[in-house]
């Protein structure tokens, strides 16, 4: 190769990666925090408060390459706020929050970081909703034996190791030095340009929402030390979740599963395996739906969560599938039959 074309070469690196650093800058300054910061450990966490600070408390955690926009734009944030005090945090790396490198961020570190972090804000017993990646985190927080929870929330999630190549693949710029050229050169660039098929595929069978599409700030999602988060979560996936697989029996708090039925990210056997496993499970099989079934079914979600938040003297109840039915209906004494919607 001529000293030429390897002058080429570096300055398109240099335009690139200057480029996505003022690509960065100019995203943080476009969407600034929306929410406070707590230090927990030497890690800087952003979270959301909404609600009254004195009723039940709700924890919500978003999945991978997302932040808390998400979980607001879905609706969940503001119905729970309605009865509950919410607490909603950007896990470590992703929008505001800090991911030090010198931490494996698995699943099991990220809960024992939160349960931390609400000790400090006050946070007792509450219910902890997970979507995608979240649920792990989740799953984290109801195995601690020190932080008790009144209950989990799980939406779409990955619980069992499966053979997925996808995965692998886009866990790329988590490798060291060779990830880093590729998270401040071609991996923003390559992101964007896939976002608009990966956005549908995660919406599929429906339509990605017109507030979604309009307010959820993708630019700092698709910042490098975001992207970086994002493919770390990716690789540590399937080893995840096969060294929570056998801890999940021991978890005694009830369970709320919700999973689309035609997720095609994530299948539903899923979501039906782990009720199998966990005994006091309700599982919730939302028809019409896919991987953000937080956004399809929205009103059932929440209501699940109040339902987890009434006071533990009352009898547990389940609420209906169907979105025309707004009664709240007595739970069925077969845990073993699924709800399908």
């Amino acid at each position: 190769m001529h000293s030429a074309e390897i002058l080429i070469i570096v300055g398109i690196v240099l335009v690139l990666v200057i480029g996505n650093i003022v690509f960065s800058f100019a995203a943080e300054r476009k969407h600034p925090p929306i929410g406070k910061f707590i230090e927990c450990e030497g890690v800087r966490l952003h979270y959301l408060e909404r609600g009254d600070p004195t009723a039940p408390s709700v924890v919500l955690f978003h999945g991978n390459g997302s932040l808390i926009q998400d979980l607001i734009l879905s609706g969940l944030v503001d119905r729970l706020a309605a009865h509950n005090r919410v607490l909603c945090f950007d896990r470590p790396g992703f929008g505001y929050s800090q991911r030090p490198r010198a931490r494996i961020w698995t699943a099991t570190s990220q809960g024992a970081l939160f349960v931390k972090a609400l000790n400090q804000l006050g946070v007792r017993d509450p219910v902890v909703l997970g979507h995608s990646w979240g649920t792990l985190v989740a799953l984290a927080i109801g195995l601690q034996d020190t932080y008790p929870v009144r209950g989990l929330v799980l939406a779409s999630g990955y619980y069992f190791p499966t053979r997925r190549w996808d995965f692998w693949m886009m866990s790329g710029p988590a490798v060291p030095v060779l990830g880093d050229l590729m998270r401040y050169t071609i991996a923003p660039v390559i992101s964007w340009a896939i976002l608009p098929v990966a956005l549908r595929k995660l919406f599929a069978p429906r339509s990605v929402p017109g507030n979604f599409k309009d307010r959820f700030p993708a630019s700092l999602a698709l910042r490098p030390k975001q992207l970086r988060a994002a493919a770390e979560e990716s690789a540590f996936l399937i080893s995840e979740a096969a060294r929570l697989r056998s801890h999940y029996p021991s978890i005694r708090c009830p369970i709320h599963i919700f999973h689309g039925k035609e997720d095609r990210l994530i299948e539903s056997e899923q979501a039906r395996r782990l009720h199998q496993v966990l005994s006091r499970s309700d599982l919730h099989l939302v028809n019409d739906a896919g991987h953000m079934v937080t956004y399809a079914d929205t009103r059932t979600i929440a209501q699940a969560v109040d339902n987890l938040n009434v006071s533990l003297d009352e009898p547990m109840r389940t609420i209906s599938s169907r979105d025309q039915d707004r009664q709240t209906l007595p739970q069925d004494r077969e845990r073993g039959r699924p709800r399908a919607r």
